[in-house]
Formats: structure tokens, sequence, C-alpha cells
């Protein structure tokens, strides 16, 4: 019997290493691919061409209603990219899956303080993660081309999707401060590269809304729901 046993713990042993080494493999393998296919599409202000719209992907939003710092940062970043530039739209999108939690109208105060017209401002209320930010952008608003701003350590994952799902992307880099749980973040970013890698190849899922078009091409008051 104590023979026996040994013999399955052994296999079972082998069995989870095997299947740890190929998960290692697995992350390790995408998060290569994904920063290789990437690399030259992060750029800075001066290297920015013409596009359809500045995207801003959103972050947490404090209580009060204030953009985090993190989300602050990439305000600030997409407002530079706008004033330096001949792109005429910003497209905010975040959560606002909950009347108590809005992150793109918080975003859009943000910019129209700075002085953007709210004819130039289009909210995506539905981009609950990086994926559905992307794929929304291309089937409700017709992105075909676009400045994706966000921190660099999330850039690549969110211009490898807009590549796979059809659109060109640049990227341009909020400022690199170091934020409380940035090893964190990193290692959530590692996951999630491989689990997006995955949506965007594989498992292709519909994002949790979809609706009618709003083109990045017309008025962006049709996608505000508050003055």
């Amino acid at each position: 019997m104590k023979k026996f046993l040994l013999c399955w713990a052994k296999r079972l042993f082998g069995y989870f290493l095997g299947l740890g080494i190929a998960c290692a493999i697995t992350i390790l393998g995408t998060n290569a691919w994904i920063l290789y296919m990437s690399k030259e599409r992060i750029v800075t202000i001066s290297e920015v061409e013409d596009a359809d719209c500045i995207m801003v992907l959103g972050a947490y939003v404090r209580p009060n209603g204030e953009p985090s710092s993190m989300l602050t940062d990439r305000l600030e970043k997409a407002y530079e990219v706008y004033e330096n530039t001949n792109i005429p739209k910003v497209l905010l999108t975040g959560d606002h899956g909950q009347k108590e939690y809005d992150e793109v109208n918080s975003m859009r105060r943000f910019m129209e303080q700075k002085g953007i017209a709210k004819q130039d401002i289009f909210l995506d209320h539905a981009g609950f993660s990086t994926y559905e930010s992307i794929y929304r952008a291309c089937e409700i608003f017709k992105v075909h081309n676009m400045v994706i701003v966000t921190q660099e350590y999330h850039l690549p994952r969110a211009l490898y999707m807009a590549q796979k799902l059809g659109i060109e992307a640049v990227g341009v880099a909020a400022e690199p401060y170091p934020y409380p749980g940035m090893s964190r973040y990193k290692l959530r970013e590692c996951l999630a590269r491989t689990k997006d890698f995955m949506l965007v190849n594989f498992i292709k899922t519909k994002p949790t809304y979809l609706g009618e078009a709003i083109p990045v091409t017309g008025d962006g008051r049709l996608s505000q729901d508050k003055d």
C-alpha cells in the first residue's frame, strides 16, 4: 500500500511540475511576443502623426470623483498630445458600470476644464477592461487609427490588441512616476498579457456591451450622459 501511494505521489508531482513548467513557458512566451510586437509603436509626442482620436484608458477614481494620480497622469499626457498635434477627438474609456462609480465623467470633467470642447470628447462607459475598451473602439466608435495613452508598462498589451483587432495605433506613455504598489501592477500586467493574448487570438469573446455605433468622426455629445 505504501509503495502504491508513493508511486501515485510521484506521478502527481510529475504532473503538477509539468503543468507548472508549461504555464511558465506560456506566460514568458506571450509576454516576450507582445513586448516585441509593440516596441516600435511606443513613440514620443513629436513622432505622433494624424489619427482619428486619442484614447485614454481608465483607471481608479476616488470616492469624491477625482481621478487617481495614475489616471491624472494619463489625462495630462493625453491633453499634451491633443495640444501638440492635429488629432481632433479624445476617446475616454473606463468603468461606469454602476451609478456610484464613474471613471469616464471624471475624465470628461478634467478634459473640459482643460478647454477641450464637449463635442470633441467621446465617452465609452463600458470600457471594463483594456480588451473591451479596444474592441469597443473598433466596433462602437469606428476607430481606424488612434493614439493610446496610458502608463508605459500597460502600453504593449493595449497596442498588441489594437493591432489584432484591426486598429492602427501608436502609444504615448504617461510619466513613469513611482506609484504605490507598482510591483503588484507589473506582476498583474504579466498575467494580463497572457490572458489577453488568448482572448484576441483564440477565445475572441465579445465585450459585456456593444450597441449602436457612435462614430468618433461625429459629435461626442451623443456619447455623454451628463452635462
